[in-house]
């Protein structure tokens, strides 16, 4: 299953996602002499944005409202889900990428709406000690890291900060058991996988992601996030493409040729899988392609073409052809082995993955004796990872490949007593509890949107011992968990992990148990 079928994650992780999401939800306290103050930006606005700033005097929240140019200083109180900074002014909140948590910055406003205003910050005044440069070059600008400005240190620190906030502002908890982030000791060159969209220019291929809120490609040579063998064989893709001549996508108008190359590099097996996604079933020069590539990037294990002719922001079609060497690649994730088919999902963060799934093991207290249901299980890596210490596994997803994929997975790693089924697990759980199975343990990992209401519901029905609720979004776990908590469960503990480094995604994992067992 590729990382942008359905509804799974991966592909949210490696983009900055849409802040209007969290935009409606911000409000804070009028602070107006300490937090904000103001210079208007009519015809003297640069005279006045050169002299001091002067704290205004305390004003009914409608008696003065800003308009886009006017200069603010706010004090930034913290950092949002998208790794802006937050602060307030006259109960609205304020975000300015690129401001830090403690921060005192001169902004200029960009807009201004009921409930928010957004800024673009334009000088420090007070700089966080946990500010640091930036070492990639276009960061800012390809949107796939939003706080490399952070030390790692101040990452981890705002990342739990940002799960804090979701439970205080969704489910009333301020006290919420939160254990120490989950880090990387090296927070670079983890992503195992690219998936890079392509121009021309000037005769030169540029492989990359789109800038914000444009069609632009930036070029992201190097990135220090990727796994070098991941961006070595980007670059030598590249060259051989140049070299052959070989047509792009939206070349010359044109929508035929390569759309997207997709690398994936096996941290544990070394294999080397790449692709290319083109708009049609014709690749020009092909064997020339495949000859050159293989001498210029010996490592590789196989070569494949998916065809996507669709106009659509999702990277894979239908249809893969294999151009040589193997079908589908070989990884191995702690004792589990996977053979992965180019649009199948797999964590893009391995190192953090072991860490993510033992916290879910730890939750689940699992003594052989316990039956499981792995809810939206994807290719079935949470519920194979536990199976050796239930009695039974029983996962369910709506993607039918994905289930494929997790049937294979099973066989593969002798987990006879791990099970998967297509469906929605608020339809099939009733039905297997009617029937006489009764879950001990329940696990789910959504997709950001949360768990469906009516999937709450069913484990409010069922009422299994224990819940695992696997978030890659705290505002719509805080969500969740506030119509689990007033259905009768408690949450025990939550544990931030670290999946992926240098964003402003956060992982976690949260133990629900019911009150009364």
């Amino acid at each position: 299953m590729g990382e942008q079928q359905g509804p799974r994650k991966g592909a949210q992780t490696y983009g900055q996602p849409k802040m209007q999401s969290q935009l409606k939800t911000h409000t804070g306290k009028s602070n107006a002499n300490t937090e904000a103050r103001t210079v208007s930006s009519g015809p003297k606005s640069k005279r006045a944005y050169k002299q001091p700033f002067h704290r205004k005097p305390a004003v009914a929240a409608d008696a003065e409202e800003l308009r886009p140019d006017d200069r603010i200083v706010i004090t930034i109180k913290r950092l949002g889900i998208n790794g802006e900074g937050i602060g307030y002014y006259r109960r609205k909140a304020v975000f300015i990428d690129g401001a830090l948590t403690g921060e005192v910055v001169k902004a200029k406003v960009t807009d201004v709406q009921p409930k928010f205003i957004k800024a673009e910050l334009t000088s420090i005044e007070k700089r966080s000690p946990h500010r640091i440069e930036p070492p990639c070059p276009v960061f800012g600008v390809c949107g796939g890291c939003q706080i490399q400005h952070l030390s790692y240190e101040g990452q981890l620190e705002a990342k739990v900060d940002i799960i804090r906030e979701a439970f205080s502002r969704y489910a009333g908890l301020e006290n919420i058991r939160m254990k120490t982030a989950l880090g990387m000791e090296h927070p670079w060159d983890y992503r195992n996988k690219a998936q890079l969209q392509l121009t021309r220019r000037q005769g030169e291929v540029i492989a990359g992601l789109y800038e914000a809120e444009s069609h632009d490609i930036v070029d992201i040579s190097g990135c220090p996030i990727q796994h070098p063998k991941v961006n070595e064989a980007v670059e030598k893709v590249k060259s051989v493409l140049e070299e052959l001549r070989i047509p792009l996508y939206k070349d010359n108008g044109s929508r035929d040729g390569v759309r997207t190359i997709v690398v994936r590099h096996g941290f544990q097996s070394g294999h080397l899988q790449v692709t290319l996604v083109t708009a049609d079933s014709k690749l020009p020069r092909k064997d020339d392609f495949v000859r050159l590539l293989r001498l210029t990037l010996p490592e590789v294990t196989g070569i494949s073409m998916n065809v996507n002719p669709q106009r659509t922001s999702l990277i894979f079609g239908h249809k893969t052809i294999t151009l040589w060497g193997a079908e589908a690649m070989q990884e191995s994730l702690g004792d589990l082995e996977f053979s992965l088919s180019p649009r199948a999902f797999f964590q893009l963060n391995p190192q953090q993955t072991v860490k993510l799934y033992e916290s879910v093991k730890a939750a689940a207290a699992l003594t052989g004796r316990e039956t499981v249901v792995d809810a939206y299980c994807g290719t079935g890596t949470i519920g194979l990872w536990l199976a050796p210490y239930a009695k039974e596994v029983r996962g369910i997803e709506v993607i039918p490949e994905a289930v494929e994929d997790a049937k294979r997975n099973a066989d593969r790693n002798n987990r006879s007593n791990a099970t998967f089924y297509v469906g929605e697990a608020e339809e099939l759980l009733p039905r297997w509890v009617k029937s006489g199975f009764s879950p001990d343990v329940i696990v789910a990992d959504p997709p950001r949107t949360g768990l469906d209401r009516k999937f709450l519901d069913t484990i409010l029905r069922t009422k299994p011992r224990r819940f695992v609720y696997v978030s890659c979004n705290p505002s719509t776990l805080a969500k969740d968990c506030k119509v689990l908590l007033d259905g009768g469960y408690a949450i025990e503990w939550v544990q931030p992990v670290d999946m992926f480094p240098q964003t402003s995604h956060v992982e976690s994992v949260t133990l629900l148990v019911r009150k009364d067992k």
